[in-house]
């Protein structure tokens, strides 16, 4: 007879994506099985070099594609419902009508991205301080940013109007797919995203149509918003095998998923540090956010489930400054005359970093800057002759990677909010020790570690 009925729970994230296939037991939800795949879709951005971070929409559709191939035909055909979450606050456009093509494929139909634009990451730069100064102020408790949604549509209207011209839908590379798969004319946001994008009031749920029409933005871009955990459609085709008419989610954000997939207390912190770090906490039953944010405060208020808020430091130094400083490293040798290969420097500074169990070294990591300070760059000081080793400058890199965010949402504050724990996760975390150990120095709460957090099984979760 039929197996248990399935959700699939996808993750459409910066670099690759995830499929999860999560079941109901009788100890509640498990991951029967999950695939992921590199996109590899890095583009280069004419228009918008060098500050533009661009990826091929083609290719993440053909990752999605691959991994959804790769999953058990017989689970994908018990699939009822399917949650979707992915970058917050990229912008991809498309013609409504010729979005994609679908194709027979193995299994089942599948399809592939036609008139799409790239999509234009969270990562993008182009939007610089002075271009977002002359921006109207939002009504909206988030500060605008470089990569935000209606910032790089604001940018495409004022240096590129042509290119807006092909399009009539525009979204979240999330939102794109929900769109697709149910054929959906207007695109279909949900709270989470739209906040994220900027000029979007989360108290009364609706886009500041105004303020942006007297600014000449292209209102009829903006797509419709819906509460996230609500349905946005039913799947047109049998895709994948997955059976017509299966529900689908209003596409969730990536963050707000991950945390859902491991958050067990309200008074947990969860610690994720993968590409970038977050520091994050719920916030109490009935919180609302102020009506303007603080431009110098760190901390966001982000929309979560049923009505409630995430307080969110969100740095945009974590694990990629770490990726950087191999890198570095590599281009020293190289520079010197030796070949050596990024992978095998990992794990030797995280051993040399061991050996050093203390470093006066200081190292402020924002080689990215921050989002409520764009100009801040990173530093280092209290250098001395004693403490220029690999381990010493790791040591004090890892360091600084912690007190940052501890800079950014101190740990008083942490505990008037009432955290007795933290909750650490991330690639970064998982694979450095020497993060690990700095971690508990700072934090005066128990760290426990292996909650993964996984967008794909919270997009499940939610569903």
């Amino acid at each position: 007879g039929p197996g248990p009925t399935c959700v699939l729970g996808i993750d459409l994230g910066t670099t690759s994506v995830k499929a999860a296939l999560v079941t109901g037991t009788e100890r509640g939800l498990a991951l029967a099985q999950s695939c992921s795949r590199e996109t590899q879709a890095h583009s280069d951005s004419p228009g918008a070099a060098p500050q533009g971070m661009e990826q091929d929409v083609q290719k993440i559709i053909r990752a999605l594609n691959e991994c959804l191939a790769a999953l058990p035909q017989q689970q994908l055909q018990q699939v009822t419902h399917i949650g979707i979450s992915g970058q917050m606050h990229g912008v991809v456009f498309w013609k409504s009508d010729k979005g994609c093509k679908w194709s027979e494929s193995g299994p089942g139909p599948a399809f592939e991205a036609d008139r799409v634009s790239h999509l234009v990451t969270w990562q993008d730069g182009r939007c610089s301080p002075t271009f977002l100064s002359s921006l109207p102020l939002p009504q909206s408790h988030v500060s605008l940013a470089t990569g935000f949604g209606c910032a790089t549509v604001f940018w495409y209207s004022k240096n590129s109007p042509d290119f807006l011209k092909a399009y009539d839908a525009a979204g979240t590379i999330q939102d794109y797919v929900v769109a697709m798969l149910c054929d959906l004319r207007k695109p279909l946001m949900s709270v989470q995203n739209a906040a994220s994008w900027g000029y979007f009031n989360c108290r009364n749920k609706s886009w500041n149509t105004e303020i942006l029409k007297k600014s000449g933005f292209p209102v009829h871009l903006l797509p419709e918003v819906g509460d996230p955990g609500s349905i946005a459609g039913r799947t047109t085709c049998a895709w994948h095998g997955i059976p017509q008419g299966a529900k689908v989610g209003i596409a969730l954000g990536d963050f707000q998923c991950s945390v859902y997939s491991c958050l067990a207390e309200r008074t947990d912190a969860v610690l994720n540090i993968s590409t970038s770090a977050q520091l994050t906490i719920s916030m109490p039953l009935g919180f609302q956010p102020p009506e303007a944010p603080d431009p110098s405060s760190a901390v966001t208020y982000f929309p979560y489930f049923n009505g409630d808020y995430l307080a969110v430091a969100a740095s945009l130094n974590g694990g990629n400054v770490l990726a950087a400083f191999v890198g570095m490293v590599a281009q020293w040798a190289q520079e010197l005359g030796f070949q050596v290969e990024e992978s095998a420097i990992y794990p030797r500074i995280i051993q040399a970093a061991l050996a050093q169990k203390h470093s006066k070294l200081s190292v402020q990591p924002t080689i990215f800057g921050e989002r409520h300070l764009p100009e801040l760059l990173a530093s280092v000081s209290s250098i001395g002759a004693s403490e220029l080793s690999l381990g010493h400058v790791t040591r004090a890199l890892c360091r600084g990677l912690v007190e940052n965010l501890c800079s950014m949402f101190p740990v008083q504050q942490l505990q008037e909010l009432g955290v007795s724990r933290v909750l650490g996760s991330g690639s970064a975390l998982a694979r450095n020790e020497v993060l690990r150990q700095e971690v508990e120095r700072i934090f005066p709460f128990p760290v426990l570690y292996g909650k993964d957090v996984d967008a794909a099984v919270g997009a499940a979760m939610v569903m």
